[in-house]
């Protein structure tokens, strides 16, 4: 019985390593979040949708928006910097191997930085620019992505993942979205 109790506790120890996976999806994962689908409308606007997140939609007026394919990726960074932590290269090696893969070659991409809401609006903008400058150096350096296919934009506080309150340290806000912006 014992030994059962223990199996168990080490079971529900290693759920959150499952969790943490999710944060890196394999270039496999990302390769399939960012194909368009028959559904993706051919012609594109730009909308806002519930919470903020800027999504495409369709010239047509009896058809619901669609979002745009995309991917939220936990790219880590040094507190307060745009410098890629070993973890944030682990994660964004798989986006270069799924940007540089023949299935997305024909499309551009959007890599928007996100913070949480420690410092001031203006200070986590100019941040969030840096960061995802960052990303796209990172993927045009070592993956030899084509800076024409990949642009940079800071959203700073805006979107937020977790809605919170001013100076809320959250994690899951420092996040860089992907969006296939199309071809």
């Amino acid at each position: 019985m014992r030994r059962q109790a223990l199996l168990i506790s080490l079971g529900l120890l290693a759920l959150p390593a499952a969790g943490w996976a999710q944060n890196a999806p394999s270039a496999d994962q990302i390769i399939k979040s960012l194909t368009p689908t028959a559904t993706t409308p051919t012609t594109r606007g730009i909308r806002i949708a519930p919470g903020g997140s800027v999504g495409s939609t369709s010239s047509s007026a009896s058809q619901p928006p669609s979002a745009a394919p995309a991917v939220s990726l936990t790219v880590q960074f040094a507190t307060g910097s745009a410098d890629l932590t070993p973890q944030a290269m682990q994660v964004l090696d798989n986006l270069g191997r799924a940007l540089t893969d023949r299935t997305l070659t024909a499309y551009r991409f959007r890599i928007e930085g996100h913070t949480d809401t420690v410092g001031t609006r203006e200070y986590n903008k100019e941040l969030s620019d840096r960061r995802a400058a960052a990303v796209v150096d990172y993927l045009a350096s070592k993956f030899n992505v084509d800076r024409s296919r990949i642009e940079a934009i800071g959203m700073g506080e805006d979107g937020l993942l977790i809605q919170t309150p001013d100076q809320t340290s959250e994690p899951r806000n420092r996040r860089v979205q992907v969006v296939n912006i199309g071809s």
